[in-house]
């Protein structure tokens, strides 16, 4: 629970919080015990008061203006001085909610009470005539209600204006003040907008929101998106980067016409600081039918395209139905029965229901519609979600939730129902495929009360199919299922039918694709309608109906083609790849200007490695003449120079112990692993960790591990050292991985669950690192593998070897999902981003895209073979170590 415990969600949907007073309250007859004045907030509502207790125990008291029957100011004597600053509100009945802090249906008690408050700071007199009016209006039907309300509202609107003590640089120039209400699910916001040369802020009219102004700076800002809300064309959603974490924000606005929302659109777009990501249509499906872009982001943008919003329970995206296997043991992506067919509406799959629903259709009069219900609605997504957010389903269906049997209680039980029920035609929500929150709202992670079904069983978690492990399993299931090739080459089938041209119109009615007439953009334009009260029911049914998404294209989808990486749906993509700028590549790549260059080996530099060092970075290298080198980039010189070996060294790391002390481990061709304290410099041990050169070196941050590969066709896991004494091998090794042939490279996933190791022969072994028992191999190359790395989400391998092959296997089916022959040998691999630095064999780095499986540019670095990279801990610069001895610094800039 929010330490705030009265949040908008306890109102009306839609209904608007004014202010809070600091109260004292009791009541007649009492509530419970011996009767006494109690501290907490009055909160002043458009359509209700609420009384925050201070005591977290006692529940929130909700008087609804409609069941009101007086309010006034007493002037009876009392204990209290200043008697006559006390409200006195009598209801008929009044409502309950978090009682002991505990999100449940709320108590509706239905009887008459006399409720008192006393103001601490406030005058009664300067807040009775604002309630008076709203409880005036409270006795109005609903639509005319509204419309006072809105009038009230505006009329305290234009009485503030923002306050400008608020901005950041009082040197900033404002271009626009206008009123706006910031939209979340349910609830309604209104403030003002204050938009400046450098930034736009958001201002509450209360104090609901967590900071009194929301600012957004406007080069942060990637996305200006108009989109309708409430049926109207007066919404504005805005998505920015959030400094310095970097976490995408969204700021939903609806504001009270189109000429202002058109305006405010208009002037941040003449913003020259207003730089936004854009990306036409046709490039994002071409991306999409080439593969380097997902299934599931691709229904994301056209939803997107098509005016749906995850802000917006009127309008959520909504996802396709794709397995209709639900009973079985097992799941077999590959078999195709497994599948629904996506050239059919949800509610003409079953014949049988087809057939009654196309019989009624037949006698209706103009306009028909074959579907009573509709594939996405409000109560549907909560229906979905009302376990991961029952304050929603509260809110939406007035403190109650659904009846238990009626609720989401088997996904086996949902699927049937949507096949032969004659009124349930509902699609999925994008939760179902989203694999990065684990299928939480399939869980009763709070604990809630929801009730007992008819067969006496106490609703809980959602039962899952058989073949679905768990609440993650079965996410990761259907979202394998929806990247499916059988799927991806059906998928535009159901794209037509939902945004597409079968969307309405005679295709509609060929493929019985036919809704109620309402729901559909621009069956009627509700601003024509004087008319409050039709206005109003109309605004009813369509929301409680169900919205048609916008059509986005008129002329029949294009077909997916699985194409060389159609597996890469594995990997969670972005709609876009961003280089260091987290700016698009395929406009932006990476330009390499040289820093510093030392040359200081005497032989070929075999492995660099970066540390940090308060607040810079220092370079340590190592190479075949047996040196170490530390080099400073601040101070752009060498540091130190130590013989740590009379053989060649081949690879470094680096880590900090939980002291503090910054510990080197080398490996060297003489079998041994050096382990060197850089702060202290001196060689702590040399282990004897082999039977033949050690090849290569991993290190996992958290489970505090290296790992050493070698000619010895082992890779061994060892204890990271961080005390004083000597090294004892039995002490620190934990286990060792035999390979067919001798350990060229390893890698570990960003994650740490997994290891890759790569051989001389080709082969490519891939550990599971909770027990180090090997998941697969696979015969990746014909020659040596040079260099191996995890894609960024971990899902995929990327190796490149003697062949001159650039190869990426998925990690869960260990097949090949990507193959391309290189002009020259890639010897070593690093990711800046979502682009992947390749050097090779003539001393060349490339970029190349990851999703999109392109080079974008190249930049010549070394005489001679380019044999390790490292990457600044900030992504600014590169530092690149080659067979020409040399070690150079390259900072990193935006092309």
């Amino acid at each position: 629970m929010d330490k705030e415990r009265f949040t908008m969600l306890l109102l009306e949907p839609g209904e608007i919080f004014f202010e809070d007073y600091s109260v004292q309250m009791k009541t007649e007859p009492l509530l419970s015990g011996k009767q006494q004045w109690v501290d907490g907030r009055l909160k002043l509502c458009s359509k209700s008061l609420v009384f925050v207790n201070k005591d977290i125990n006692q529940p929130l008291i909700k008087i609804q203006l409609k069941e009101t029957t007086k309010v006034d100011q007493s002037n009876s004597e009392d204990s209290i001085e200043e008697c006559n600053n006390i409200l006195i509100v009598e209801c008929k009945q009044y409502v309950e909610m978090l009682e002991k802090n505990v999100l449940a249906p709320y108590k509706f008690i239905h009887k008459t009470a006399t409720f008192q408050f006393f103001f601490n700071y406030a005058k009664v007199e300067n807040c009775l005539p604002q309630i008076l009016q709203l409880h005036r209006a409270a006795t109005l039907p609903t639509a005319e209600q509204n419309a006072m309300i809105m009038t009230i509202v505006h009329s305290r609107q234009s009485r503030v204006s923002f306050d400008t003590s608020w901005l950041e640089d009082l040197y900033e120039t404002v271009v626009l003040e206008i009123q706006a209400n910031k939209v979340l699910p349910l609830v309604i916001n209104p403030g003002r907008i204050l938009l400046t040369t450098s930034r736009l802020y958001f201002q509450p009219y209360n104090n609901m929101d967590q900071h009194p102004v929301l600012k957004i700076q406007l080069k942060d800002i990637n996305n200006i998106i108009q989109r309708r809300f409430l049926l109207r064309q007066v919404g504005l959603e805005i998505k920015w980067q959030k400094q310095p974490d970097g976490k995408i924000e969204h700021l939903f606005l609806s504001l009270r016409n189109q000429s202002d929302r058109d305006k405010l659109y208009r002037k941040l777009l003449d913003q020259s600081a207003v730089s936004l990501e854009t990306v036409p249509p046709n490039q994002m499906t071409i991306r999409w039918q080439n593969g380097s872009l997902s299934n599931y982001d691709y229904l994301l943008y056209i939803n997107s395209l098509a005016d749906r919003t995850f802000h917006d329970l009127t309008q959520y995206p909504v996802m396709p139905w794709i397995v209709q296997d639900y009973t079985s043991a097992t799941l077999d992506l590959n078999d195709r029965s497994i599948y629904r067919d996506l050239s059919k509406p949800i509610g003409a799959l079953e014949p049988t229901r087809l057939e009654r629903l196309k019989e009624r259709y037949s006698e209706m009069s103009e306009p028909k519609f074959l579907y009573g219900s509709h594939y996405s609605a409000p109560g549907f997504v909560l229906f979905y979600l009302v376990r991961k957010y029952p304050q929603y389903m509260l809110c939406l269906q007035n403190g109650r939730f659904d009846h238990p049997d009626r609720m989401f209680n088997s996904v086996a039980d949902v699927w049937k129902n949507v096949l032969v029920n004659m009124s349930d035609f509902k699609e999925l929500i994008p939760e179902f495929y989203d694999t990065n929150n684990g299928g939480d709202f399939l869980v009763n992670s709070y604990g809630i009360d929801f009730g007992y079904r008819h067969d006496g069983t106490k609703i809980g978690d959602v039962q899952l199919p058989p073949w679905a492990e768990g609440p993650s399993d079965f996410i990761n299931k259907l979202r394998n299922a929806l990247e499916n090739d059988y799927v991806s080459e059906n998928l535009h089938h159901w794209i037509d039918l939902i945004f597409g041209y079968k969307q309405r119109g005679i295709e509609a009615e060929k493929i019985d694709n036919v809704f109620f007439h309402l729901c559909y953009e621009g069956a009627v334009d509700l601003d024509t309608i004087r008319d409050i009260n039709d206005r109003h029911g109309l605004e009813v049914q369509i929301m409680e109906f169900g919205q048609i998404p916008k059509q986005v294209f008129t002329l029949p989808h294009p077909k997916r083609l699985v194409p060389v990486i159609e597996t890469l749906h594995a990997t969670t993509l972005p709609t876009h790849t961003t280089d260091i700028d987290n700016e698009p590549a395929t406009t932006n790549s990476i330009i390499l200007s040289e820093f510093i260059t030392f040359q200081s080996h005497k032989e070929g530099v075999c492995c660099i490695t970066v540390t940090n060092k308060g607040t810079y970075d220092e370079v340590i290298s190592v190479g075949h003449d047996g040196m170490f080198k530390l080099y400073s980039i601040k101070d752009k010189k060498p540091t130190r120079s130590v013989a740590l070996s009379s053989l060649p060294l081949s690879s470094c790391i680096s880590y900090y112990t939980p002291s503090g002390h910054n510990i080197l481990v080398v490996g060297s061709w003489d079998n041994t692993l050096v382990f060197y304290d850089i702060e202290f410099g001196r060689t702590i041990d040399t282990l004897q960790a082999h039977e033949d050169a050690v090849s290569c070196l991993a290190w996992s941050p958290s489970r505090q591990i290296v790992v050493s590969g070698s000619w010895d066709c082992t890779a061994k896991v060892w204890q990271s050292y961080v005390s004083g004494s000597k090294i004892k091998p039995t002490e620190y090794f934990i286990a060792q991985l035999d390979h067919d042939s001798k350990v060229t490279c390893i890698d570990i996933s960003s994650n740490e669950m997994l290891l890759v190791s790569g051989t001389e022969d080709g082969e490519l072994f891939l550990w599971n690192m909770d027990n180090y028992s090997l998941k697969f191999t696979v015969k990746g190359h014909t020659g040596k593998v040079n260099a191996m790395t995890f894609d960024p989400e971990c899902k995929s391998i990327i190796s490149c070897a003697a062949d001159k092959v650039l190869n990426i296997i998925d990690v869960h089916t260990s097949t090949q999902i990507y193959h391309t022959i290189l002009k020259q040998e890639a010897l070593t691999l690093k990711w800046i981003g979502m682009l992947l630095l390749i050097g090779d064999s003539v001393g060349d780095i490339s970029f190349w895209n990851f999703p999109e499986a392109a080079f974008i540019s190249k930049i010549h670095c070394h005489d001679g073979p380019l044999l390790t990279m490292a990457i600044t801990t900030n992504n600014n610069m590169v530092i690149t170590g080659g067979r020409d001895r040399k070690v150079i610094v390259w900072e990193c800039n935006k092309k």
